[in-house]
């Protein structure tokens, strides 16, 4: 389908979209298999400094760039992705979207049912799967029972455009949907509008059909910053900081099992609590966005699975959906 060339443009070059040309062209110097062709920002601005500071051509027009390229990075307002993401996917062309992948949850299933029709390639960017904190735990078995999770963010107008429930919960909903691997059985949610016109904080309890409990505050009026996940099952307690890209777990573990001095407290004669701190060790402290943009490369050069894909996509935007649903009339 490609030639084994990736022709990739970039649609939206605000705040995001600028960190992915930067990591685009950086991937491109080291690999003569992406040729990083242009970009396209209904800002004459935002177009001109990326223009400036990437050496790539800006695009008239969205048609002209959908023309010229095979592989499309989504980054604009979330309001249009259906679009954007509608017209390439009908031209073949292989799409990297921005979370939240579309508005609503209807949005999402369309795409995959085009998708279903043209063979391209679809990886959405909740990039906090690649997190190393994250990824630090792939070899232990997860499987929850309580799940507590907090997303703190100062005020930035940027992203006001949706909900924090889209615009930050969405992570951890992510997450939290693919650890537990059961139904939600009933979701009670609470929010209100502070600063904006959509929904600043909320808070949401998801109840699954396994007995696995999740209660998920977001909130983008915090005077710091905290994106912390607490997860309690059983013999274990893990605890993931995605600002400090570590975890740590605790867990029950026979008394005469290895630890590191000062790092085990004795229950009985039999069992003790043992501290583990896993290091992903690909590299130390990758940065996670460009993790996902050479993740979803390699999904097309090399035909491998991709990471995050558009059914997990709209599972998130489903849960989300129905928390905004049970919020709004609350709100009026």
């Amino acid at each position: 389908m490609n030639n084994g060339i990736i022709k990739i443009g970039v649609a939206g070059c605000g705040h995001l979209g600028s960190i992915h040309c930067r990591l685009i062209s950086e991937i491109a110097e080291k690999d003569n298999r992406i040729k990083f062709l242009g970009i396209y920002d209904i800002d004459p601005s935002a177009e001109r400094q990326a223009v400036e500071s990437f050496g790539v051509r800006s695009f008239a027009k969205m048609d002209e760039m959908l023309g010229a390229v095979n592989t499309l990075v989504i980054a604009t307002p979330t309001s249009s992705h259906y679009e954007i993401a509608d017209l390439s996917i009908k031209k073949g062309i292989n799409l990297f979207i921005e979370k939240p992948v579309t508005s609503i949850s209807e949005e999402a299933l369309k795409l995959m049912e085009l998708s279903k029709i043209y063979p391209v390639k679809i990886q959405v960017g909740h990039v906090e799967r690649f997190n190393p904190a994250l990824r630090s735990l792939s070899e232990y078995i997860i499987n929850p029972m309580f799940i507590e999770s907090h997303r703190l963010a100062q005020f930035n107008p940027r992203g006001t455009d949706v909900s924090v429930i889209q615009d930050l919960m969405i992570h951890d909903i992510d997450i939290i949907l693919n650890f537990v691997k059961s139904p939600i059985k009933k979701i009670d949610a609470n929010g209100v509008a502070v600063v904006s016109e959509a929904i600043d904080i909320a808070n949401a309890r998801l109840s699954f059909m396994n007995g696995c409990t999740a209660n998920v505050t977001a909130s983008r009026i915090s005077v710091k910053k905290l994106r912390k996940m607490r997860i309690f099952q059983n013999n274990a307690y893990i605890s993931i900081d995605f600002l400090k890209n570590k975890s740590e777990i605790f867990r029950l573990a026979d008394a005469s099992a290895p630890a590191k001095a000062g790092m085990s407290i004795p229950v009985s004669d039999t069992k003790k609590i043992i501290l583990e701190q896993p290091v992903y060790d690909e590299e130390e402290n990758p940065n996670p966005i460009r993790s996902e943009l050479e993740s979803f490369f390699m999904s097309i050069l090399e035909d491998k699975p991709i990471k995050v894909n558009l059914e997990e996509a709209k599972r998130a935007v489903e849960v989300a959906d129905e928390i905004i649903r049970i919020i709004s009339p609350v709100q009026k």
